[in-house]
């Protein structure tokens, strides 16, 4: 393990912080954190591609110990602390992934960490960084409010402050992400990145564009928090929402990543929450891996803008797999709903005995499979003797879904079908 010979650091926000960032910078923590993080597969995937239009090739950053690229740039800059900083410990702002990694560690290095977080955060996740070594202080209703406790404490007990993203010894470490994949293939024609406050994209934009300018590097964010697009843009954009990508769903973006992404990012696109459901669900079924929201951004992008990356050599970072496991299974619902394998079927009857047997009789002709059946009775406009019936079922695809409403609407049955919102 290297030992710390490094100069005091400094606050993210301090003049030396805006450093320019260098390749030689993310060779150094590459060299610095060496097999203490996992060097996560590049693998092709035949299907994803054929899907896309495009050559596909997937970065397992969630296989890491957390499930998080963040591992990377925690662990950098905890190696860069003196012995000093290092027996006091440092403190974080954070509810996510970069708490996770810095606790991990920060605990096996020997080093106290602090991660003050807000009182609105799921106890899972306070459980979970508590789990990895983690002292967790709640604090505040908000991000913000979390976020300046962090700072008071640090000033009140000595501690080093860890920045998520806007710290250039932090972004290094996010850019080992893209040297390890450009030597496992230096012929990317793009590399597509999430974005959150920008501290992995400003890593891996500096490494890319040093090995082979020609590389377009596209980001990705949440239409629900355009952060870094309105300001990259210089348009006043709303941020919130409850987004899939909570991981991404940043409101301030990084003063020393933004500079970067203006300088050496081409492109950011805005993907919205169906299309990242979409995605999460998709790398499940067929690459058979679990990936959060955020992690999901890349190949998200790709499928809704086909034609901007027809045919090209695309590299996606698959950051993170941290989703919540209910969470998952409405988002693995949810999709099987658009795709019209299952669905809820609003159909109006008549108070009778048969009734429901008569509608029955047709989804069993169709060979659709009935999974729950709701009665409405009472809360409906229509005559005391006419009732709702919503019938939850299963289709082998679309088309035996519609086959089976037109042949109940064939028998004079008023069906509709209840859509996701």
């Amino acid at each position: 393990m290297t030992q710390s010979t490094a100069q005091p650091r400094t606050p993210a926000n301090s003049a030396d912080a805006l450093a320019s960032l260098t390749i030689d910078d993310v060779r150094a923590a590459a060299a610095r954190i060496g097999d203490s993080v996992v060097r996560t597969p590049l693998m092709y995937s035949q299907t994803l591609s054929a899907i896309a239009g495009a050559e596909i090739w997937l970065k397992f950053e969630n296989l890491q110990f957390t499930a998080a690229y963040k591992e990377r740039g925690a662990l950098n800059a905890l190696l860069n602390l003196t012995d000093e900083q290092r027996a006091k410990g440092v403190i974080a702002a954070s509810a996510g992934n970069h708490s996770q990694g810095l606790s991990y560690h920060g605990t096996r290095l020997g080093v106290p960490v602090t991660i003050v977080m807000p009182r609105t955060t799921p106890t899972v996740k306070v459980m979970q960084t508590e789990s990895v070594g983690g002292n967790v202080v709640l604090e505040g209703e908000t991000f913000d409010d979390a976020y300046a406790h962090a700072r008071k404490l640090e000033q009140e007990m000595g501690l080093t402050f860890v920045h998520p993203f806007d710290d250039p010894i932090v972004a290094a470490g996010q850019g080992t992400v893209a040297l390890e994949m450009l030597e496992d293939k230096p012929d990317f024609d793009c590399l597509v990145v999430p974005i959150g406050g920008g501290g992995l994209i400003s890593g891996m934009a500096t490494v890319a564009k040093a090995l082979n300018p020609a590389i377009e590097i596209v980001g990705v964010q949440a239409a629900l928090f355009p952060s870094m697009y309105a300001k990259i843009a210089g348009r006043a954009m709303d941020c919130g929402g409850d987004t899939l990508a909570e991981g991404i769903a940043v409101k301030a973006p990084g003063e020393f990543t933004s500079e970067v992404i203006a300088e050496l990012v081409d492109e950011i696109l805005l993907v919205e929450e169906d299309s990242l459901e979409s995605a999460v669900s998709l790398l499940l079924q067929i690459e058979k891996t679990v990936v959060e929201g955020a992690g999901a951004a890349g190949l998200a992008a790709v499928l809704a803008n086909p034609e901007r990356f027809a045919g090209k050599t695309i590299g996606l970072v698959l950051c993170g797999g941290n989703i919540d496991t209910r969470l998952l299974a409405n988002v693995l619902l949810r999709d099987l709903a658009r795709q019209g394998r299952l669905a809820r079927l609003r159909i109006t009857l008549q108070d009778r005995p048969g009734a429901l047997f008569k509608v029955m009789k047709e989804f069993d002709d169709h060979n659709v499979n009935i999974i729950e059946i709701y009665h409405q009775r009472i809360f409906t406009s229509l005559p005391a003797k006419g009732l709702i019936t919503d019938i939850e079922c299963e289709a082998r695809d679309k088309q035996q879904l519609d086959s089976l409403i037109a042949a109940l609407k064939a028998r004079g049955y008023a069906v509709s079908l209840v859509e996701l919102n």
